[in-house]
């Protein structure tokens, strides 16, 4: 019975308080040697979990922050890569709005210039069919004016005569 006395010892202010001597020598040299042991090979392998479990939290919040920081460069860049595509794009249908409006207005003045020269060769044409015709019945009429002057004379004309006779009638005409 070294741990529990209930006689009252008579060593002053420890006896009154429980306090055994030879029993709080063990426990104090029991601790020391529990210290000891736990200081030879539980606290070096627990302090190097420490250590490492802190390691491993700082490389993992310094990749956390390096990843925050490439991941707002990235979106910066992509950002940035969008807009100019966006601007890109902007001047690439500009210039084919453009290009398309130019090749209209190429188109239309070609066919208004083909349609221009179409009618000046429909007219052209027009005119000389005019003329033809004017001269056809100009003969024509220089013709009948000669065979009814035939009959009314009763006498056969010359082409000198006649040309004498169509002269004079056309003179008359005009004035």
């Amino acid at each position: 019975m070294l741990f529990a006395s209930s006689e009252p010892s008579s060593g002053g202010i420890f006896g009154a308080l429980g306090i055994n001597f030879q029993v709080l020598a063990i426990q104090i040299i029991a601790f020391i040697i529990l210290l000891l042991i736990l200081k030879k090979f539980v606290y070096p392998w627990l302090i190097k979990s420490v250590d490492d479990y802190r390691d491993n939290l700082e490389a993992a919040s310094k990749a956390a922050t390096e990843a925050r920081f490439a991941a707002d460069d990235t979106k910066d860049k992509v950002t940035k890569i969008l807009k100019e595509a966006q601007v890109s794009a902007s001047d690439i249908i500009l210039t084919a709005k453009l290009e398309a409006a130019t090749l209209l207005g190429d188109s239309e003045e070609k066919a208004k210039k083909r349609s221009e020269q179409i009618v000046a060769s429909a007219q052209e044409d027009i005119k000389k069919e005019v003329i033809a015709a004017k001269k056809a019945l100009h003969d024509e009429t220089l013709e009948l004016v000669a065979l009814a002057t035939e009959k009314v004379l009763g006498k056969v004309i010359t082409d000198k005569t006649d040309s004498k006779l169509i002269d004079e009638a056309l003179r008359e005409i005009k004035q």
